[in-house]
């Protein structure tokens, strides 16, 4: 029995006093209601584009209300008494369902990566936007381990996607990310290392699920549109764009269920190995090690947008090179820190 508070004491544990794990309950209320209270409804009939967004939106939001609501009980599930992975698994099957197939969230094509255009098939997509919202569901639940790391990165992502959609027109999708963006900045201020509430399973799969829709969205901008109107984005492919955004998340998972496998245990087995546990262990702080972890998320989209080309593949081996590069030299300081210790 877990309860809605987090007691120390397991050898995973790096927090020395109880705290409550209750956040994930104010995350998914403040962004529910703040959305439904503010979603745009006041257009021009004119506008034809701005009446496309609203009520693709509106479809969108309908389905991610739905499968937020199936993910929160069982996100608070799993924090009072624990849920198995396999049962976890098949509630993100489910939700992947209805945002998917039901709701039609799903990627339309690659935009020119490793020669890909748009699907002529559509089954492609859509395992493809299953797997994707399972990814990073997963991810935001794995890097949620240090004060104010998921929520963080969290509203660093949600601010880059609403910068985004803000620019292309599409209001109610940027809405979305600047309520989530909202949400977590109040949050944070609790969150952040002392941390005096955790999210709990509940918050990292609500934030999770509404990140993974913003980014299946935003790879299925017009390009044409894109290039219009962000200048200098205006190279790189969105597919890469979203990738780049969500790295810390994704190379934090890549590396911790490769590292697992290779020892023979289950890519689910909670341990203290990924990239933020090292950190500390080098002795620093969890503030210190948040600040890092955010600041390498935001140049790594920097770079990633900065040094991309007109070729999407050669864009899209640039950000990923980025990413390891600067995980690896990470990882480098911190060994060379425990072996001066």
């Amino acid at each position: 029995m877990k309860h809605l508070v987090d007691e120390p004491g397991e050898a995973r544990k790096i927090h020395r006093r109880s705290i409550p794990t209750i956040g994930g309950i104010i995350i998914f209320g403040s962004v529910l209601f703040t959305y439904a209270l503010w979603y745009p409804e006041s257009y021009s009939t004119a506008d034809t584009e701005k009446v496309y967004f609203i009520e693709e939106a509106l479809t969108t939001f309908k389905y991610l209300t739905a499968s937020l609501i199936l993910l929160f009980f069982v996100g608070i599930k799993d924090d009072i008494i624990g849920t198995a992975p396999l049962k976890k698994l098949l509630a993100h099957m489910l939700v992947g369902f209805i945002l998917v197939m039901m709701g039609d969230i799903k990627i339309d094509g690659m935009h020119g990566i490793f020669g890909v255009g748009d699907f002529t098939e559509e089954w492609p997509g859509v395992l493809l936007s299953v797997f994707v919202y399972i990814v990073v569901v997963n991810a935001y639940n794995l890097i949620d381990g240090v004060d104010g790391l998921a929520a963080g990165i969290g509203l660093i992502n949600s601010v880059m996607f609403a910068g985004w959609f803000y620019y292309t027109g599409n209001v109610p999708l940027a809405l979305l990310a600047m309520v989530l963006a909202g949400t977590l900045l109040g949050f944070l201020v609790f969150n952040f290392s002392p941390a005096k509430i955790f999210m709990g399973d509940s918050g990292s799969m609500v934030i999770g699920a509404i990140i993974s829709v913003l980014a299946i969205s935003m790879i299925n901008e017009d390009q044409s549109r894109v290039r219009e109107s962000m200048g200098i984005l205006a190279k790189i492919p969105t597919p890469v764009f979203a990738m780049s955004v969500l790295v810390y998340p994704l190379v934090d998972t890549i590396r911790i269920f490769a590292v697992r496998a290779s020892k023979g245990n289950s890519p689910f087995s909670a341990d203290k190995n990924h990239i933020h546990h090292k950190l500390i262990s080098a002795g620093l702080s969890h503030s210190k090690t948040v600040v890092i972890l955010y600041t390498y998320n935001i140049v790594v989209v920097g770079l990633a947008i900065c040094l991309a080309q007109d070729n999407a593949t050669v864009s899209f081996f640039i950000a990923a090179g980025i990413a390891t590069f600067l995980a690896i030299i990470l990882l480098f300081i911190f060994r060379q820190k425990v072996k001066k210790e």
